[in-house]
């Protein structure tokens, strides 16, 4: 379980980004709801606490145990829409003591449970048989976050599993095969969704892709994305400052709802300007190319995919986010990596990374 590492082995700039970018986010957190701020502080704190334990607990004997944790997982997804709590619609959370998210835990149990899968079948991967067992694995966890509802969080999943198996070893016959398949369907699927009357997706959901199509149609679905795109670009080169009092502000006139979540994006542009967005960015990418660089000298199949998808969905989440706060996709709700208010997400990643930082001290020696 613990092992002897040597010191210089370990990753302090991926601690040193991660208290980077999350002490930011704390900082727009309170300027956008006060009342959440000393949670997300906590949060951090239990995160980086839970980060370091872990970057010393050997990730091979812990994915030992990846079975348990699949199995766990899913149990967990499934309690959530028997007993779990609905807030604005959507039932995510569980409430033992704490208000948690199992979906956020669950997609940093699916990185480890495919990294060692894949590693296990590595000979076997192009077969049919373990190319399908591995999609029906996937499918039941995403199907049961998929039934809170929560599609974001499918997506960025399913994406960060479409990841793991590429870095793998997928055969680019079956990749292009894929890609070939997926371009008519997906086709033919939208024109479905566009018709009257479609049972594809939900109502409100169809909504939220028209009024991206045609905002000016869908004023009130596109409420949200508008008024984030115009507090982006109120805040110019430098922003606004944090905690501004000003008038003209798109957060203090509340035209932005729960801004201290999925479009603290939009706080970050109007009051830290273009400078503060790129400096969120740059961070998001300096700690998935750390994951990454850590994943090449990685001892083994499993360390490489752990780093890969622990990489994967950072990228992914962090493109969703800002994406629907820029206005370039519908709108879905989705926190931003380190920077939006969730304890359970900065937590879940904060151990993810520890793994990671476990896997950079066992490196292979060149």
């Amino acid at each position: 379980m613990l092992r002897q590492y040597r010191l210089r082995d370990y990753r302090f700039s991926l601690i040193l980004w991660v208290a980077a970018i999350s002490t930011l986010g704390i900082l727009l957190i309170g300027s956008a709801q006060q009342s959440t701020q000393q949670r997300q502080i906590w949060g951090l704190a239990l995160g980086l606490t839970l980060m370091i334990i872990l970057s010393f607990v050997d990730y091979t004997w812990l994915l030992n145990f990846y079975w348990f944790f699949y199995l766990a997982g899913n149990a967990l997804l499934v309690a959530v829409l028997l007993v779990g709590e609905n807030i604005n619609g959507a039932t995510r959370w569980i409430r033992i003591g704490i208000q948690f998210q199992p979906s956020d835990v669950m997609k940093i149990i699916l990185i480890l449970f495919f990294a060692k899968f894949f590693s296990k079948h590595e000979d076997k991967l192009n077969t049919l048989k373990i190319v399908l067992l591995s999609l029906f694995l996937a499918a039941i966890p995403l199907a049961l976050i998929e039934a809170e509802p929560d599609l974001s969080t499918t997506i960025v999943t399913a994406l960060t599993f479409c990841a793991i198996i590429f870095v793998a070893g997928l055969s680019y016959k079956i990749i292009g095969g894929i890609f070939l398949a997926a371009v008519p369907i997906g086709v033919v699927l939208f024109s479905i969704i566009m018709q009257p009357g479609q049972t594809l997706i939900e109502n409100y959901q169809l909504r939220r892709i028209l009024a991206w199509l045609r905002p000016s149609d869908y004023s009130s679905e596109a409420y949200q994305q508008t008024n984030s795109i115009i507090a982006i670009g109120s805040g110019q080169l430098y922003g606004k400052g944090l905690d501004n009092n000003m008038v003209s502000s798109v957060k203090n006139g509340n035209f932005i709802a729960e801004p201290q979540t999925d479009f603290i994006f939009a706080v970050a542009g109007e009051e830290l300007g273009f400078l503060g967005c790129c400096l969120i960015v740059i961070l998001e990418l300096l700690i998935a190319l750390e994951c990454i660089r850590i994943g090449r000298r990685a001892r083994d199949l499993s360390g490489t995919l752990i780093c890969c998808g622990i990489a994967s969905l950072i990228v992914f989440q962090s493109s969703l986010n800002i994406c629907v706060a820029t206005g370039l996709m519908p709108n879905t709700g989705i926190p931003l990596p380190f920077v939006s208010y969730g304890v359970t997400s900065l937590v879940s990643l904060c151990m993810g990374l520890g793994i990671v930082l476990n896997v950079g001290l066992q490196a292979r020696k060149y």
